[in-house]
Formats: structure tokens, C-alpha cells, sequence
């Protein structure tokens, strides 16, 4: 008879880098730094359209459509002589709902924008910090005493 395994499959997770305090960097870097130390970029990843996408919702306070981010996203990218890749209609929408699952994003209608209209910060520390950072260090604190009781034994 089998026996039931559960998921490996996390019910949350977020990446949280480190890098050196920010300075004299454009606003495109900036945020480029801000998806790095958060997760949405890897290190040396050249596909970076994530960025373009979180700059240019963060440019504006009206809801778009993900194919207006898109437009948008490529004028942003030949702005900054960057190339054109990843800007299929599809891997835009996976960008937005990596946003979203990081509360940084919301969506009503098929419509994006930064959450509330809120800024980062107060996102970061309501969002993120407080409710989706604190749930997984208390669940990753519960496999710690687990372990700890088990050594007990």
C-alpha cells in the first residue's frame, strides 16, 4: 500500500538578497536592484523585462491592461538600447503575476497597478514584511522545534 507524501511544493517562498546600499543609480537600476534582491531577477540574468514592467507601472497611478504595459515596456526598452526579448503578450502577463504574488501588483478587470497606489515602502513593510515574511519565518520556525524535539529522543 502507498503511503501519502506530501507536496514538496511551497506553499510561499520569497528570495531575499543583499547587495550594497543604493546609489547614484538610475531610476531602470534602481529597480533593476530592487528585482534582484527580491527574487524576480537572478543574478547575471539577462532577461530582465520584469523590470521594465515594474518601472512602468510604477510611472503611473492609472490602472493598464497588460497589452498597454506591453506597448509600454518596448518603448522603455529602445529607450535604454536594450533588447526586445521577452516582450511576447504571454511572458508579460507571467511578469504581472510574479508581481502579484509578491502583493506588489493587483489586477481588477484585466487592468494592473501597483497595489493601492501604494508606495513600495509601505507595501514592503505592510505586505510583505508583516504578513507574507512573518507567515513563512513562523512555518519555517515550526520545522526548527519539530527537528529540536525529534533530537530529543
Amino acid at each position: 500500500m502507498p503511503q501519502n507524501v506530501s507536496k514538496e511544493t511551497p506553499l510561499a517562498e520569497i528570495i531575499l538578497r543583499k547587495y550594497e546600499r543604493p546609489s547614484n543609480l538610475s531610476k531602470r537600476d534602481l529597480t533593476k536592484k530592487l528585482c534582484l534582491s527580491i527574487g524576480l531577477l537572478q543574478p547575471g540574468d539577462s532577461r530582465d523585462v520584469v523590470v521594465d514592467v515594474l518601472c512602468i507601472l510604477l510611472g503611473t497611478k492609472k490602472a493598464l491592461s497588460s497589452k498597454e504595459i506591453r506597448d509600454q515596456v518596448v518603448i522603455h526598452r529602445k529607450q535604454h538600447s536594450l533588447p526586445l526579448n521577452g516582450i511576447a503578450d504571454s511572458n508579460i502577463r507571467r511578469q504581472l503575476k510574479r508581481l502579484k504574488d509578491l502583493f506588489l501588483v493587483e489586477s481588477n478587470q484585466n487592468q494592473y497597478r501597483i497595489t493601492e497606489n501604494e508606495s513600495l515602502i509601505n507595501i514592503f513593510e505592510e505586505k510583505i514584511e508583516k504578513f507574507y515574511l512573518q507567515s513563512i519565518k513562523e512555518r519555517v520556525r515550526d520545522y526548527f522545534i519539530e527537528i529540536s524535539k525529534q533530537q530529543k529522543i
